[in-house]
């Protein structure tokens, strides 16, 4: 006795065994099936950044072209219900792109609508497919179109994000440059001022400040201000050999 395969779709589907067939342990990519006037759209729910699988979504159009869905209510408006998710994410992460201030923000706004952009991409490509090999149906044809839109309109905002976090990344950049700048000629200028006065300090250091001569009395400041003559003089002389050019 021949035990029958687990098929992802729902046992109550009367639909063409090649459907089943063709479906392995998981959905796959996003595609579309046709059989005996039977039409399957195998598709993904909106993704999340963080989902490591996509979620399978079964959309099946009977030979009377009557849709059913696995996951939501049938009816002609079952492929509206589907793109109305992805427009409704579309949106949220175009209203967090206006509000985005910094480089995390932006990047959360990729992170989050990368996988929705391939998604709503492959969606198109599905649909695209599905309407010729139904190319009576309408409904088909409008969801093609509006799928396109979507795709269009993720791809411009995922671009626009891009460009926004590359432009805030490269601020940050001149800024950072400007302030490593800035710092460096603050050292630069500590180092003149070290070298300007670094004779005096060595001269107070090796004789101090108080020189013992025997002149104390009648020529007691002379002493004094040759040493810090000479020594503003050695300091200028150190100040021009650092600041030579290279």
């Amino acid at each position: 006795m021949d035990i029958p395969k687990a098929s992802l779709l729902p046992h109550t589907w009367e639909v063409p065994q090649v459907f089943r067939d063709r479906l392995g342990r998981q959905a796959g990519r996003q595609r579309a099936m046709a059989a005996d006037g039977h039409l399957l759209l195998v598709l993904h729910a909106v993704p999340k950044a963080d989902d490591e699988h996509r979620q399978a979504r079964f959309v099946w159009r009977n030979a009377k072209g009557e849709y059913c869905c696995n996951d939501l209510r049938g009816g002609v408006g079952v492929l509206d219900k589907h793109l109305d998710e992805f427009a409704e994410t579309v949106e949220h992460y175009d209203e967090r792109d206006e509000k985005a201030v910094d480089a995390e923000d932006y990047f959360e706004v990729l992170q989050g609508l990368s996988p929705v952009q391939r998604a709503a991409r492959h969606l198109h490509q599905t649909l695209q497919n599905a309407r010729e090999m139904v190319p009576e149906d309408r409904d088909l044809i409008n969801a093609r179109d509006r799928a396109y839109d979507i795709a269009r309109t993720a791809e411009l905002l995922y671009n626009e994000a891009k460009h926004s976090l590359e432009f805030e990344i490269a601020r940050r950049t001149e800024q950072q440059a400007a302030s490593a700048r800035q710092m460096s000629v603050s050292a630069h200028r500590l180092n003149l001022l070290a070298a300007f006065f670094f004779p005096i300090a060595t001269m107070a250091a090796i004789f101090g400040v108080n020189l013992q001569h025997g002149l104390e009395t009648r020529w007691a400041p002379l002493p004094f201000v040759v040493a810090l003559g000479i020594g503003l003089l050695l300091g200028f002389i150190l100040k021009a050999f650092v600041t030579r050019p290279s």
